[in-house]
């Protein structure tokens, strides 16, 4: 007879959950299931009422300094000084054209709230070079959608290092909230279904 599945293992065959779990929760599974082996096809239905998972590596204001870059957003002198290699390179700059991206958005939701074409692509280049850092973008693209007054996305990654996790939801939670509160009217956030290819502990 075969044994019990242990909740967090279906993760790991690419089997998607109708569970919704907090992004806090979300960054402690996907630490524990990387610890010793890389995992294929995590998936993870989250919540995106709260969005913030501060870490050492990324406290509060680290974290809404790499938002305000990847969102295109004027940066402050003394936020800058927070960037570093360890916190995530080339490959975790989603920044060129974001403001065009995020108003294609928002204009698709508005004039067709029930569009499937909401979709904000993140590589901005038709051939991604694979040893060019700067082109291999780790989230890849978000689909937007409005569901009984609320907006909902699903994003897709190419690879996730756990410890980078809190640094990208608070990006995509950020950027949830923008479009949701830019639309006639502004209307509720509800899930994020995340996907990733490939799940590591770190960057290294």
């Amino acid at each position: 007879m075969p044994g019990r599945i242990h909740p967090h293992q279906i993760h790991c065959f690419g089997i998607t959950t109708v569970t919704t779990t907090t992004c806090q929760q979300a960054w402690q599974t996907m630490t524990t299931l990387s610890h010793n082996q890389e995992v294929r096809n995590f998936t993870q239905t989250l919540a995106m009422d709260d969005y913030l998972v501060e870490t050492e590596l990324f406290p509060r204001l680290v974290l809404e300094a790499y938002t305000t870059w990847n969102l295109e957003l004027p940066m402050g002198p003394q936020q800058m000084l927070l960037f570093n290699e360890q916190r995530g390179g080339g490959q975790g700059d989603y920044r060129q054209g974001m403001r065009k991206k995020i108003a294609n958005v928002v204009d698709c939701l508005s004039r067709f709230p029930q569009s499937k074409r909401a979709v904000l692509t993140i590589c901005n280049t038709a051939f991604a070079e694979h040893g060019n850092d700067e082109q291999a973008k780790c989230l890849r693209e978000i689909h937007f959608y409005i569901d009984k007054n609320t907006l909902h996305a699903s994003c897709f990654f190419r690879a996730q290092a756990a410890s980078i996790f809190p640094k990208n939801i608070h990006f995509l939670g950020s950027l949830m909230h923008e479009i949701a509160n830019s639309l006639p009217p502004p209307i509720d956030v509800g899930t994020l279904f995340y996907c990733t290819t490939l799940l590591v502990s770190d960057r290294t």
